[in-house]
């Protein structure tokens, strides 16, 4: 007996030197940690513990050294050091190292509260040892009871929301999500549920939860709230997506916490990005236009416009964008964007599509111009907005008018031509009747006197003819003008000397007053018959013993003149009027004293103004007329706009 107890003396020196030397080695470990911390072995007696410890269950550390471990874990942890029969003790140790394992202690005062255990083997000498890090994980069970709480309360709106909503605490925690975070992140719940939120997250939205130096959390944060913010999240799988988060406060125990609702906006940025892309194909073919593109909102605002608008209207494009489209088109086309009582808008808009409409366009500087507008409706985001295509019509209205100028005169002309054409064939089929009567004996004397009716009346329409043929070829183009280098004194003498014959007969004076213009550039043959109309005439028109003087001047370097100057009977400034209309006579009595076509001015006047030239008329009644031609002495310039003859009233 003695000699048993001096065996298990000398074991429990050996067994304490042990105890020193392990606590020796560990103490400094143990103290750092910051969970409580016990030694115990596998029978589940306690050889070692921290401060930590004794602060958790509330012993000295003499109390529990070489207590059972069940003093203060009472179930589930020396369970678990026990081998059944199929393992061994190390065996069942094994199983649980690395777990944290959740089970409930018992302070000194008899309390129990949660803790969460984590087993890690200790080799020793004297056999295995099993080290507790023990932490008390009643926050945790009280927030997890509280979250709980809210989840039952909140899991009905969260699950019924269409985005996925999560909350956060201030330092970034998730603490509750709904299925659609899930379904959008590829994480199961309980994945996430304690995660920071950067798991999905990485950037942006955390730092938002954070106070700068100046702020505190909850400024930071308010300044976000109900911002829209566009933000990159990334899936499980490593996948990003963009979305945009409004934030919202939760006031709940713990403080405020942070509701996020998170949208996938995956598909509008993908359409933003296509706008962008029809945009930049639609500003292509609004540049290419050749009319002037206008783009507006029913509301009548320009919202998008090309080149051709700011060429036409004068504007800078900034000075246009945002503008009412009254600003460009004063009067009609707005209204068409407005709906009555009886149409709405877009019924208003489908009235008008595809259709021409001529309206009057106003410029930066105030002119107005015709135009022309194509409306065809674009669908946008904004609804659907109006794009018309403007074009200036001032050319063709001006071919319109001048059409319609010529179809007036046209049908004027034929209906004059038509009435002096029958005059002379009337005369000659009258005297040809006479001539023709079988009732009556031939008269040789009647029939001579009806013979010089019936030619003078055949040659006056065949002067007619000619005429009529020589100012259609004018009218239209086809005449042929033949300029070419021309002696115009040599020219000017022989036609004085073709009509001297003319003037003989009615005693007339025909002078010639002829500067030295040298050679001149113009159609020889045309020339010739200007001075002949304005010397047949002034013949025509000058009383027998009068005067007639044919004039030729230079004017300046670049221009000479033709003046026939007559003392004839003179016109008026109303009968100047008539003067250059086609079959217009100032004879207009049944006697027709003076005979003609009343084609020659006419056609003179076309003639000088292709040669670049213009007439002038100086005249007063009774007092005789001087009749001018100004021509360019190079031949007819490029550009040379046409001037209408001028009237001057004169005093003798």
């Amino acid at each position: 007996m003695t000699g048993q107890v001096r065996y298990l003396g000398a074991r429990r020196v050996r067994v304490e030197k042990h105890l020193e030397q392990i606590e020796r080695r560990y103490r400094g470990l143990l103290e750092a940690a910051p969970d409580a911390m016990v030694v115990v072995s596998q029978s589940g007696v306690m050889v070692l513990s921290n401060g930590q410890a004794e602060k958790h269950f509330g012993y000295m550390r003499n109390e529990l050294l070489g207590q059972h471990v069940t003093t203060i874990i009472p179930e589930g942890f020396a369970e678990r050091l026990t081998a059944d029969g199929l393992r061994t003790a190390a065996e069942a140790i094994a199983q649980q190292i690395g777990s944290g394992i959740e089970l409930v202690a018992r302070r000194k005062d008899g309390s129990d509260f949660p803790i969460e255990i984590m087993l890690s083997p200790l080799a020793s000498s004297g056999g295995m040892l099993i080290t507790a890090a023990i932490r008390d994980i009643s926050t945790r069970k009280e927030a997890e009871k509280h979250l709980a709480h809210m989840e039952r309360r909140y899991r009905g709106l969260l699950e019924a929301a269409p985005d996925a909503l999560l909350v956060v605490d201030q330092s970034g925690s998730i603490l509750l999500l709904n299925d659609q975070v899930e379904k959008k992140f590829g994480y199961r719940r309980d994945e996430l549920l304690s995660q920071h939120v950067t798991t999905i997250i990485p950037s942006g939205f955390a730092e938002r939860l954070i106070a700068d130096g100046t702020r505190t959390a909850a400024e930071a944060l308010a300044q976000q709230i109900g911002a829209g913010i566009e933000l990159v999240a990334r899936r499980k799988d490593g996948s990003e997506f963009p979305i945009e988060i409004m934030l919202s406060p939760l006031v709940s125990g713990e403080g405020v916490l942070v509701t996020a609702a998170i949208r996938d906006i995956s598909v509008r940025r993908a359409a933003e990005r296509h706008l962008a892309q029809m945009e930049r194909r639609y500003r292509g073919l609004l540049e290419a236009a050749p009319d002037a593109i206008v783009v507006v909102d029913q509301r009548g605002s320009i919202v998008l416009l090309n080149e051709q608008v700011e060429k036409q209207f004068g504007y800078a494009r900034n000075e246009l964008l945002g503008e009412e489209v009254t600003s460009i088109i004063p009067h009609g086309f707005a209204e068409r964007l407005i709906a009555d009582g009886a149409r709405t808008p877009t019924e208003a808009l489908a009235q008008q599509i595809g259709a021409g409409i001529e309206l009057v366009a106003r410029r930066k500087d105030g002119s107005e111009f015709p135009i022309e507008i194509m409306l065809s409706p674009l669908a946008s985001t904004d609804g659907i907005l109006v794009t018309a295509a403007i074009r200036d019509i001032s050319v063709r209205k001006l071919h319109e008018y001048r059409l319609e100028k010529a179809n007036r005169a046209k049908s004027e002309f034929l209906a004059n031509m038509s009435h002096e054409l029958r005059t002379p064939l009337n005369a000659i089929i009258g005297f040809t009747e006479l001539m023709n009567r079988p009732d009556v004996e031939p008269d040789p004397v009647k029939h001579k006197e009806y013979l010089g009716y019936v030619l003078s009346s055949a040659k006056h329409l065949l002067d007619l003819v000619n005429e009529v043929l020589d100012l259609a070829q004018v009218e239209s183009g086809t005449a042929t003008f033949c300029f070419q280098p021309v002696d115009l004194a040599a020219l000017v003498k022989e036609v004085r000397d073709v009509v001297l014959g003319m003037g003989i007969k009615k005693d007339l004076e025909i002078q010639l007053e002829l500067a030295e213009p040298g050679i001149v550039m113009v159609d020889p043959v045309r020339i010739k018959q200007v001075l002949f109309n304005y010397l047949s005439n002034a013949i025509k028109f000058t009383p027998e013993g009068g005067r007639i003087v044919l004039r030729v001047t230079l004017e300046g370097t670049d221009f000479f003149r033709i003046a026939v100057e007559d003392s004839g009977i003179g016109i008026s400034r109303e009968e100047f009027a008539l003067l250059f209309s086609e079959f217009q006579q100032l004879d207009a009595s049944s006697s027709k004293q003076f005979q003609g076509t009343g084609l020659g001015l006419v056609l003179t006047k076309r003639i000088v103004e292709a040669h670049g030239g213009f007439i002038e008329v100086r005249s007063s009644k009774g007092f005789g007329s001087t009749f001018c031609a100004t021509l360019p002495r190079n031949g007819p310039r490029a550009g040379t706009v046409a001037r209408p003859p001028r009237f001057v009233g004169t005093m003798q």
